[in-house]
């Protein structure tokens, strides 16, 4: 584990699961967890890849609020930006840049030094590194499973924040290598059927398993109104 900072540097109202743990909105993210239990049999899990359809349907925001109460939960947790496009967790935990997946993945770096702390007690992260020519070549190369494997020996969970499933191969790439995927949509958003075909590419292309979908921005009775998420089961109704 990388040695933690007493407090992260910015207050990113992103990070909502860590800035303010009692609103509704972070109790919905430790209900997403919850139900990420118990969907899986015997409720451990230690690898998961969140996706969207598309892109700004909030899967970044996702990935890092679900990592956080992962760790909050006592786990030992490394956030992946496995996002090589379009890397965004070094903007929202103001972090370098300058190395990180990529660099791993060439054997530039070893893990252990393009891992940096998150300042949050149990959660440390690996930024995607500088953008590479050939991101899913380096996802589905042999180095990616390495670093899997050297990951999974320290870490209890390893989150992937992954590019969005309908524009390149990359997500399809590592829910093959990872134990679950949620999928995030956004209420106003993401079109039906966008979403179905998301679907369809994770079920259909991996042997993942498809744990659910997190739905963002959804607007409710006027007492509640917040952005809320939550967690359906693939073939809920």
């Amino acid at each position: 584990m990388v040695k933690k900072k007493n407090k992260p540097e910015v207050k990113n109202r992103k990070l909502i699961a860590f800035t303010n743990p009692k609103s509704r909105v972070s109790e919905q993210f430790r209900t997403l967890r919850t139900n990420i239990h118990f969907t899986v049999p015997g409720g451990k899990v230690r690898s998961l890849v969140v996706t969207s359809a598309s892109h700004l349907e909030g899967k970044s925001t996702t990935s890092s609020n679900l990592a956080i109460v992962f760790a909050q939960e006592g786990k030992r947790v490394l956030l992946i930006d496995a996002d090589m496009r379009k890397p965004t967790m070094h903007q929202t935990f103001k972090i370098s840049n300058s190395k990180g997946l990529s660099n791993v993945l060439v054997r530039r770096f070893s893990l252990k030094m393009a891992i940096q702390a998150s300042g949050i007690e149990n959660l440390d992260l690996l930024p995607s590194g500088p953008i590479p020519p050939n991101p899913a070549e380096l996802l589905g190369s042999s180095n990616m499973d390495l670093l899997f494997e050297s990951a999974l020996d320290t870490y209890d969970m390893i989150i992937f924040d992954s590019p969005p499933v309908l524009s390149v191969t990359d997500s399809v790439i590592l829910a093959n290598k990872c134990e679950g995927t949620i999928l995030v949509l956004n209420s106003g958003k993401t079109e039906r059927a966008h979403a179905l075909k998301a679907k369809d590419a994770i079920t259909a292309s991996t042997k993942t398993r498809l744990l659910g979908t997190v739905l963002n921005n959804v607007q409710v009775e006027k007492d509640f109104n917040y952005a809320q998420y939550y967690t359906r089961a693939p073939n809920e109704k």
